[in-house]
Order: C-alpha cells, then sequence, then structure tokens
C-alpha cells in the first residue's frame, strides 16, 4: 500500500513540475523587452532556436507559446537575459494613485459576466482595474495578458488537447495588422473558434480574429477525429431549414506533407488521391468516408450522422491548388494566419468555403433557401416537406434551354448538329464592338474610356421572377412578363440606332428571324415598344424570388468589403474615382476578399448550367449536376439575358445625350472622350446630378466604375487592324482572363 502511494505521490509531483516548467516564462512583453536590451534581434534569437522569425515575433506578441524541445531553450535563454538585465523595480501605489475611472459612472458595481464553460473568455478591465499577480499555477492554456491590463479571466475546464494561445484584443490586433480578422461569432458555443481553420507544420491551427489553437493530432483521421471533437469550428446555418456549416480545416504545404499527402497530385486530370495511398488507406480504417470525387484540392471527409448529428470536415489543400489564384490571388502563397484572416472574412460575410467560388456560389443558394423543411403530416408526424420559395427537386429543362449534351436534345437532333437561333435560347452576355463613324474619327476624340458595372450579375437577380418548376409548353401563347421562361418570338423587326449593339443577341447584331428568348429579353422588347407575339413557348407558373436572400447577402458582403477599402457611398463622383483608383492597394487581404466575393457571383450563375465534367461522359448521357434542384439553365438564361438588357437601357439613355458606345464587354461599355476620365464625357443635368437612368459613378451594384483609359488611335487600331474588342483590352490586360 505505502510503495502505491509514493507511486501516486510521484506522479503527482511530476504534473505539478511540468506545469511549473510550462509556466517558466515572462509575459510576451517582457520576452520583447530582454531581447531588446540584449541588443538581439528576432533573426538572431529565431537561428539559436531554429525557428522562423515570425514564430519568434508571435511569441513576443502573445500569439502563440513555445512547445518543448523550443520551450525550454528560450526559458534558457530569456533568463539569462534577465540576470544580466533585470527589470527596474516599481514601487508600490495606492489606491489614490490609481488612474481615475473614466466611465460615465464610476461608482455603479460591474455586472459579473458569464462564460460558456470549455470557451475561452477575456474579460476587458476598465482602467480602474489593475490584473492580479500571475498564479505560478496557471494551466498551460491560459497565457499572460498582453497590455493594456486586464483581469484575468474566470477559470473554466478547457476541452481535453485544445489549447488557445491568446485571445485578447491587442493580440488580435496585431494578428490583423496586415489582413482582415473579422472576429469569430460567440453566439453558438458549438463554434465558438470560428468557422475555419489553418494548419502549419508546428501543430498550431490558426483560426479567424487572430486565435491559434494546439492541434495534438499526427495523422490525418486523428485531425478529423479531433476538430469534430475538440476544435470547435463551424458556422451556424444561414436559414432555419438549412444545414450548419462543416468545420472547414486549410493544410499548409508544410503541414500536408507531415500527414502524409504528396507536395502535388500526379492525377492532373481526375485531381485526386490514387485510392490505394496509404492516407486513403488510414481513413478507411478508421471508417471515414470521401465523397465520389475522391481526396482532391477540396475534400469532404465524413461518417454517416448520429442522432442527427453531422460528422464531417471539409480540407483544402492549398499546394494542389485550391484556391484559385484569378478568385483568390496570391492567398495561397501567405501566411497561415493570413490565409485564415482571408477565408474568414469571406466564411463570415458570404459562406464557407467548400469548393472553388463558383462552387460557394451555388452553395450560398442552396444555404439560403434550402429545398426542404420538417413538416407535420396528416398523422402528427414529422416528415419532410418543400420550403416555399425554393427549388426543391430536380426538372428538365425545357429542349430549347438544355445544352447539346442534354439527353432532351440529343433524342432530337445529331451529335453534331448545329442549332439554330429557333432551336436554341442564346442569352448570354455582349461582346460587341463597331467601325468608328467618319464623324468620330473627325471630331478630336482623345481617349476612349471604359466604364464597368459593379456586381452587374448581381444587381440582375434582385427581384427577378424565375421558375421553381418544370417548364409547361404552350402553342401560340399571349406574352406575359409575369410567367418566367422561354419564347419563340420574332424580334427582327425592332429597329435601334446601328450605332447602339442590339440588346436581343449576344454579338449585338440585329436578329434575322424568330429565336428563342427568355422572357427578361422579350419584356425588354415590349418597353422598346415592339410587337410581340409568340409562335411557342416553354413557361412556368410556378414562380418566385428566389435569387433575392443571394444578392441581398453577396451585396452586404461587397459592399461591407469595399468599405474597408476606403470606398463607401454618398462620395462625390471625384472622391470616388480617387478612392478606386488605389483601392485594391490598400489591404491586399481585403482585396482577395472581394475578388472572391465577385467570383463568387459569377461563377455561381455558371453552375446552374454546369456541363458534363468528366472525360468519360458520353454524349446523351446523364451526368451528376442534373441531379441537384439548382440545375437550372432557365435561371441563367433569365439572369443573362436581364443584365444585357439592364445595359442597353442604360447605353440607351446615354444615347439620348449624343453619347454612343463603341464596344461593349460582358458588362464593360468603351466610350470616346475628349479626357481620360468619365467625368469628362458623362452628362449631368444643371443641377449637377447624374442623368437618370445612365451610368452613374458609386460603389453599389448596378452603378459604374473607372475601368480603364486608353489613347484614342491604341482604340482605332485595335478596331480597324486587329479587330480585336477594345473593351477586352482597356485595361491593358485580357478582361476575361482576368475574371472581369
Amino acid at each position: 500500500m505505502a510503495n502505491e502511494q509514493d507511486k501516486l505521490f510521484a506522479s503527482v509531483d511530476a504534473l505539478l513540475d511540468h506545469v511549473a516548467d510550462q509556466d517558466a516564462l515572462p509575459e510576451p512583453a517582457e520576452r520583447r523587452r530582454l531581447r531588446e536590451a540584449g541588443g538581439l534581434s528576432q533573426d538572431q534569437v529565431a537561428r539559436a532556436l531554429s525557428v522562423r522569425r515570425e514564430t519568434v515575433t508571435s511569441w513576443e506578441a502573445g500569439r502563440t507559446e513555445p512547445r518543448p524541445p523550443k520551450r525550454a531553450a528560450y526559458a534558457r535563454l530569456l533568463e539569462g537575459l534577465a540576470d544580466r538585465y533585470p527589470a527596474e523595480p516599481t514601487e508600490a501605489r495606492g489606491t489614490a494613485d490609481l488612474p481615475a475611472p473614466t466611465s460615465p459612472d464610476a461608482s455603479a458595481p460591474t455586472a459579473p459576466q458569464t462564460a460558456t464553460p470549455g470557451v475561452p473568455m477575456t474579460v476587458h478591465a476598465t482602467p480602474a482595474q489593475v490584473p492580479p499577480p500571475a498564479s505560478p499555477a496557471t494551466p498551460t492554456n491560459a497565457h499572460p495578458q498582453t497590455s493594456p491590463p486586464k483581469s484575468s479571466p474566470p477559470k473554466h475546464p478547457e476541452p481535453k488537447n485544445l489549447a488557445p494561445k491568446q485571445v485578447t484584443k491587442q493580440a488580435t490586433k496585431q494578428a490583423a495588422s496586415r489582413k482582415p480578422a473579422d472576429a469569430p461569432s460567440e453566439t453558438d458555443p458549438r463554434f465558438a473558434h470560428g468557422p475555419l481553420g489553418v494548419l502549419d507544420d508546428d501543430g498550431s491551427l490558426y483560426c479567424v480574429g487572430g486565435l491559434v489553437l494546439d492541434c495534438p493530432a499526427k495523422t490525418l483521421p486523428e485531425l478529423v477525429a479531433w476538430t469534430l471533437t475538440e476544435a470547435k469550428l463551424g458556422a451556424p446555418r444561414l436559414h432555419r431549414s438549412g444545414k450548419d456549416a462543416d468545420p472547414l480545416l486549410v493544410l499548409t504545404a508544410a503541414s500536408a506533407e507531415l500527414l502524409g499527402l504528396p507536395a502535388e497530385l500526379e492525377d492532373r486530370r481526375g485531381l485526386r488521391l490514387p485510392d490505394d495511398h496509404p492516407v486513403i488507406k488510414q481513413l478507411a480504417h478508421e471508417d471515414w468516408q470521401l465523397t465520389r470525387r475522391g481526396f482532391g484540392p477540396w475534400a469532404r471527409i465524413y461518417r454517416p450522422a448520429e442522432g442527427g448529428r453531422r460528422q464531417c470536415v471539409q480540407l483544402a489543400v492549398l499546394p494542389w491548388g485550391a484556391l484559385d489564384e484569378r478568385s483568390w490571388g496570391a492567398t495561397g502563397q501567405l501566411p497561415p494566419a493570413d490565409v485564415a484572416a482571408v477565408l474568414g472574412s469571406y466564411a463570415q460575410r458570404v459562406i464557407t468555403p467548400r469548393g472553388s467560388t463558383a462552387v460557394c456560389g451555388l452553395e450560398l443558394m442552396t444555404a439560403l433557401r434550402p429545398p426542404t423543411r420538417a413538416v407535420r403530416d396528416e398523422s402528427g408526424s414529422w416528415v419532410s416537406g418543400p420550403v416555399p420559395g425554393s427549388l426543391t427537386e430536380a426538372v428538365d429543362p425545357a429542349p430549347p434551354e438544355a445544352p447539346m449534351e442534354h439527353p432532351v436534345v440529343a433524342a432530337r437532333y445529331p451529335r453534331f448538329h448545329e442549332r439554330t437561333p429557333d432551336q436554341v435560347v442564346d442569352e448570354e452576355a455582349y461582346d460587341w464592338f463597331r467601325p468608328l463613324t467618319d464623324e468620330e474619327c473627325t471630331a478630336g476624340y482623345t481617349h476612349a474610356v471604359g466604364l464597368d458595372v459593379n456586381m452587374a450579375f448581381a444587381a440582375a437577380a434582385n427581384r427577378l421572377l424565375v421558375g421553381l418548376g418544370p417548364a409547361t409548353q404552350e402553342k401560340h401563347p399571349d406574352f406575359d412578363p409575369k410567367l418566367p421562361g422561354s419564347w419563340l418570338v420574332d424580334l427582327s423587326h425592332v429597329d435601334l440606332d446601328p450605332r447602339l449593339p442590339s440588346p436581343f443577341t449576344p454579338k449585338g447584331v440585329r436578329p434575322d428571324g424568330p429565336a428563342w428568348y427568355s422572357t427578361s429579353t422579350v419584356a425588354y422588347a415590349v418597353e422598346l415598344g415592339a410587337r410581340v407575339q409568340p409562335t411557342e413557348a416553354y413557361v412556368r407558373h410556378d414562380s418566385g424570388a428566389y435569387l433575392d436572400p443571394w444578392y441581398t447577402r453577396l451585396r452586404d458582403a461587397y459592399m461591407a468589403t469595399m468599405a474597408d477599402l476606403g470606398v463607401t457611398t454618398g462620395m462625390t463622383d471625384e472622391d470616388f474615382l480617387a478612392a478606386m483608383a488605389h483601392h485594391k492597394r490598400v489591404d491586399p487581404g481585403r482585396a482577395a476578399v472581394l475578388s472572391a466575393i465577385k467570383s463568387s457571383v459569377k461563377g455561381g450563375i455558371g453552375k446552374l448550367r454546369e456541363r458534363p465534367q468528366s472525360a468519360r461522359h458520353k454524349h446523351g448521357e446523364r451526368w451528376p449536376a442534373l441531379e441537384r434542384p439548382t440545375w437550372s439553365p432557365h435561371i441563367r438564361a433569365e439572369l443573362i439575358g436581364k443584365a444585357r438588357t439592364n445595359m442597353h437601357r442604360k447605353m440607351t439613355r446615354l444615347a439620348a445625350f449624343g453619347l454612343f458606345p463603341v464596344a461593349v464587354l460582358s458588362d464593360c461599355a468603351v466610350y470616346l472622350s475628349h479626357g481620360p476620365s468619365p467625368l469628362d464625357f458623362l452628362p449631368y443635368t444643371p443641377e449637377g446630378k447624374p442623368v437618370p437612368g445612365g451610368f452613374r459613378l458609386g460603389v453599389s451594384p448596378g452603378m459604374v466604375k473607372h475601368e480603364g483609359t486608353q489613347d484614342f488611335l491604341w482604340l482605332a487600331s485595335m478596331i480597324e487592324d486587329e479587330q480585336l474588342n477594345p473593351a477586352r483590352h482597356i485595361k491593358g490586360t485580357d478582361a476575361a482572363a482576368d475574371g472581369e
């Protein structure tokens, strides 16, 4: 019995010694003072301890803490410096010497604060509060607070293996000094640490708001299990009938290597690990499953739900190109904390990334308008029922709306048949330019100026009526602008100024006979005074403004990010142009978020008519995207037709003032000008206001910004000699290649 008791006491003494060793470091501010007092640089300390300079910076900022064996060596260095450069003694002060309270009512008692067990909590002290002395038995995951002074947080047990390295206000600011950082929501304790984390090779998991967690996992199965049980990552649902967002783990090149993943994928076509890879076997051995896409740049690892609780983790592997530079810029090459900040800002304003920005744009539609909800049947039991206003089931398109690979088209035409306008809906964005007139060549124009509509396709989605169910075929119907669908109608008789593109075709040429159009386009023809008599239509009587919440969320995300970059509503035209000239250089991280938001709009719309992705697909066979309720080429056609006619409406308004575009590409129009600025040619009312209905400078969706300026001779050469669309190159680059 005595021997057993001695062993127990020895074990307890070892634990106490371990705790003492863990706390044998001065607070972060003192670490920096000691280093500087000794005349040492962070690079020198980093080389001595075989770590990166950024790691030493994090130790001195309090964002992270050194771990064995580096911790003992770092403590030895600080102890030696403290012996040589002791801190100056400070005299004890009485309460009369404390700073005066700044609260309006300093005598009022402070309300007690509550905390959720297991969730780190920081209590910010008023200037009258003084932090108590540090206890020698402070747990390892409760690190000393940095200035300004704060009171000690209440003691609460931490989850096993979970070590929040810093959650103070100052540390958050330091972590966010070079990148966007939206603090994780604290409304749901299940997701106390935000929607995602970026794992580095030292086991540090960088989360939103500068929070860093210690991750003990050494294998991928351990990492997934730890994330679901300990990490408290994820995001609450965006709709009461939707699903909570699964936690996202982003793997850097170094952490991916430590987990046994290759530096790059050998399968460049399929972009997935082979099924016999050791990591795949590890997952299978622990009963983890992968989706049909396998283990690629965006891998989803899951087990079947238990008790209604999802068991799923999303991975993004940076070295495999998970973050496309066309959408995210150089985010994939940033330090882990910066990657977490950029993706975290996007996650909190749009949606937790779960694939390309196109995938995110489409998934946002479903997250905001889920297809089903729980309802009671006649017996009082809960069953699945449709959500009003949502796309609830996959439906086949009308024949003229389907792409050529679709079974409904393959059943009608031979494989290589080129469908004519009276056989297929061709609602695409503008790609048009025209030759210069003699008057324009002799008018003394010096510049060509491009105007780009902000979030043009998102703006077109606002209040757009779309079909929510299958189409009904009708012969010789009367046109109804409230019935979304496709109409076979002859608009070749509509006579417009040849200096304007036709609003009815993507190439801007006048139609030469009957053609299929979406409701948006035919409604605009009626607005122009055209006689409209369809010979056939596929209409949808079940309809609604399905995209409204999608537009609202993306608009708010866009406006908030633009405000972060210094571009706000209410600015004068001059101030707006000046702010836009350098807004992307204000904060590269926020600029990356902005790019991702815009890419989510266009990519999400493109996903509505996703074509076959597999090289093994055979013409006329179905492909996986067709089984989604959100696969709807009809909605894409309605939206693009609305965006194109919106563009034409604005150009027609300016044409009333003698201003005609010379080129249009999607949402960019190029005009001739006597100066390099939009202010040199845009018309204004006598009161100095923009012309109603025309192009108006501003940050809001539907308003325009300066796209670029080139000289007149460049424009003439581009049109006459090279036969290229000047709108594509008005910025000096290929706008389409740049994602514009």
